[in-house]
């Protein structure tokens, strides 16, 4: 482990940014990532790979495979499955947090809209108070503006 003020190795820094970097390096105990310059144990699609490919081709059964590359065997079936339906993009790492308005659902946004409905003169910052108090949800204004837009897309199309 690096020391402070010790400069990063620069293929930590690209691996970080590519959310490659693989967060337990050390649990990989596989023979190739600890003798072979290649294999690289802190890129964690390198590792997910080989894990997955050693299964297939060597025919190493899943636990001992998924234990040497620092994995459960969970962790395998779900690296072999995100491998089959995306390649190599799919063992990247997806991006932390929500991935939509969770807490806008559309009983919300249907809310919302009556408001905005009943008073035109209404903006989405006037409706953060009466939200939270309806649904125990605090949510940012622009946020409602974006959840609007989308629920509106989604119910503007017929069928």
């Amino acid at each position: 482990m690096a020391r402070r003020g010790a400069a990063e190795d620069p293929k930590v820094g690209e691996l970080r940014e590519a959310r490659c970097l693989n967060p337990r390096p050390d649990a990989v105990t596989d023979e190739v990532f600890t003798g072979h310059e290649f294999f690289d144990a802190r890129d964690v699609v390198q590792v997910k790979y080989e894990m997955v490919r050693r299964v297939r081709v060597d025919r190493t059964p899943i636990a001992e495979a998924a234990a040497s590359f620092g994995y459960s065997r969970q962790s395998f079936y779900e690296a072999a499955a995100a491998l089959d339906a995306h390649g190599l993009d799919g063992l990247v790492p997806a991006k932390p947090g929500p991935r939509a308005g969770h807490k806008l659902t559309d009983e919300v946004c249907a809310f919302a809209e009556a408001r905005l409905a009943a008073d035109p003169t209404l903006r989405a910052k006037d409706l953060v108070v009466p939200i939270q108090e309806r649904f125990g949800v605090r949510v940012h204004p622009r946020s409602i503006e974006r959840a609007l837009d989308r629920y509106r897309d989604g119910h503007s199309k017929s069928p």
